[in-house]
């Protein structure tokens, strides 16, 4: 059965709307977490940015304290972000590319242009019990270079897929390219997460690729929760998920 990690990002982003810079607000990302857990969710992501414009370091270590599930930290590989893993010891971490005009990740990682340095770092990682993942698209030769770093995961970027889903000519195609992603990366011993752009419509097609290990969720479930309320939202997902593919 496919796990839903619950990215509580843009919970943050309505607090910060209102209260960036200072120690409080609302809405709470840590209380949004929680609520999830309770309703199912079988773990936790957050990405603490380099310019901390939604997640800040105070949630990461609530997080890390409160949660009894898994926390997967989304980070870019930076000097910075990399020591504040390390001591706080998420359970994954998850690589991803970040450019500070984007509004949330909107590409996967060049591993084989950076492959010396990521390697470094998921070494460390390893090294401090973390496990690690690298945000990709489903492309042959970042397949390949990612699991020559070591890494225990990727994360396939869904992106594509969704953006294409209302084509069924693109999406059939951006499927496709998911698919043999996913059975490439599991080949060379790789086990594979995805995300991005999933929701309520589009995330039962994932259980057409064999082995999927865990769908994070974010954008879809925190608007949905506007309107009936976080658990809520987390367990409609849970059903979506569930659902019984079309063919």
């Amino acid at each position: 059965m496919m796990k839903l990690g619950v990215n509580i990002d843009h919970v943050a982003t309505v607090r910060e709307a209102r209260y960036r810079g200072q120690v409080h607000g609302e809405p709470d990302p840590v209380a949004a977490a929680l609520v999830s857990e309770a309703a199912g969710a079988h773990g936790i992501t957050a990405h603490l940015r380099e310019d901390r414009r939604h997640i800040q370091d105070r949630d990461v270590l609530a997080l890390r304290r409160q949660i009894r599930t898994r926390l997967n930290l989304e980070m870019a590989d930076i000097p910075e972000i990399v020591e504040i893993a390390l001591k706080l010891k998420p359970d994954i971490v998850c690589l991803v590319p970040e450019r500070r005009q984007e509004v949330t990740t909107e590409g996967g990682l060049d591993v084989s242009g950076h492959f010396q340095s990521l390697e470094i770092t998921r070494r460390r990682m390893n090294e401090a019990g973390i496990e690690v993942s690298l945000f990709i698209t489903p492309d042959p030769v970042q397949i390949e270079a990612s699991a020559r770093t070591g890494s225990q995961f990727i994360e396939l970027h869904t992106g594509a897929f969704a953006e294409a889903f209302a084509q069924p000519a693109d999406r059939d195609r951006e499927f496709q390219r998911l698919l043999e992603g996913a059975r490439q990366a599991q080949s060379l011993g790789l086990q594979v997460n995805a995300g991005h752009g999933l929701n309520y419509e589009n995330v039962h097609w994932m259980q057409r690729i064999p082995g999927l290990v865990e769908l994070n969720i974010g954008h879809s479930i925190v608007s949905r929760a506007l309107r009936v309320g976080m658990a809520q939202a987390v367990r409609d997902m849970l059903q979506a998920m569930a659902a019984v593919p079309e063919h």
